[in-house]
């Protein structure tokens, strides 16, 4: 097990019962994810859409494998002593599906599942033409979650993408039939004024999350107006994944113009401190333990 393994993960649930905004940012990698605990964030969302980019080069359009998903998050979170709610998509199918889906995702380290109510295959939350399953699938995917998860800390994220096809209302009442169905989270998605969210965070009986999506349908409000509206987790999934996309644009195109990256070396992390990112004193420190030490 990596250094950062080892060391003891807090519990979700617990981070949920304190006081103020859990704010996550999103993971696609175990790079992400290292920043991500580097920065001092209390946990890590890992976002479908990032990985079904990092790991395929396609979009967020239901193509990624429930096995390439599970391969991703036993890295990041083999990778980082934070809780990762980890995007399941569907659940890969039908309710029998989900127990196999949340089996596997909780043995495999994640500490939540979020699936949504979308048909397979399924779209970005932020993108048109996305078709719903029945409320009655649903909540049945959600009572398979709960039958399927070991521990009451493993927690179960239900997201509706209803509010785009449906309406307000109906988004509304399908947040509250999940939170009826046992739910620990809701997962309202695509409302869009600040008046939206704070109806839905004042109809639903359970703790709900904001989707920051920067240029979506959704707007991107200071973390204190989240916490007064009434939101408990606010998620950035894509943030990281844009601004590092960018980044290495910049960085290729001054290459390819100039012939060089020495001007922007000054924005690069040093060799030392990359290195450092991922753990070089704890690595040394074990090869000083079990091998330099016992070398004859």
């Amino acid at each position: 097990m990596l250094p950062s393994g080892a060391r003891p993960r807090p519990s979700l649930r617990a981070l949920l019962a304190e006081p103020g905004l859990l704010v996550v940012p999103g993971a696609y990698d175990v790079i992400t994810a290292r920043l991500i605990e580097q920065a001092g964030f209390p946990a890590c969302y890992m976002t479908g859409s990032g990985v079904s980019i990092s790991a395929l080069g396609i979009p967020d359009v239901g193509l990624i494998s429930f096995y390439e998903v599970l391969v991703r998050l036993e890295q990041i979170a083999g990778a980082v002593a934070l809780p990762v709610i980890a995007d399941g998509d569907t659940g890969f199918g039908n309710p029998l599906n989900v127990l196999r889906t949340v089996a596997e995702f909780e043995r495999r380290g994640a500490a939540a599942i979020q699936i949504e109510d979308q048909e397979m295959p399924k779209k970005c939350g932020h993108e048109p033409g996305r078709r719903l399953v029945p409320v009655e699938e649903m909540t049945a995917k959600i009572e398979a979650a709960r039958a399927a998860r070991s521990s009451p800390d493993f927690l179960i994220v239900a997201r509706t993408d209803a509010r785009s096809s449906l309406g307000l209302e109906a988004a509304i009442a399908r947040g509250r039939a999940f939170a009826e169905a046992g739910a620990d989270i809701i997962f309202v998605e695509s409302p869009e004024s600040a008046a939206e969210m704070r109806a839905i965070c004042a109809a639903i009986p359970a703790p709900t999350l904001a989707n920051m999506v920067e240029g979506g349908r959704t707007p991107i409000l200071p973390q204190a107006e989240l916490a007064e509206i009434g939101y408990k987790i606010a998620i950035y999934p894509n943030a990281l994944t844009r601004v590092m996309a960018r980044a290495g644009q910049r960085l290729l195109a001054e290459l390819k113009s100039r012939g060089t990256t020495a001007g922007l070396a000054g924005e690069m992390l040093t060799h030392g401190e990359l290195w450092d990112l991922f753990g070089r004193r704890e690595w040394a420190a074990l090869e000083e333990r079990f091998v330099t030490r016992r070398a004859p």
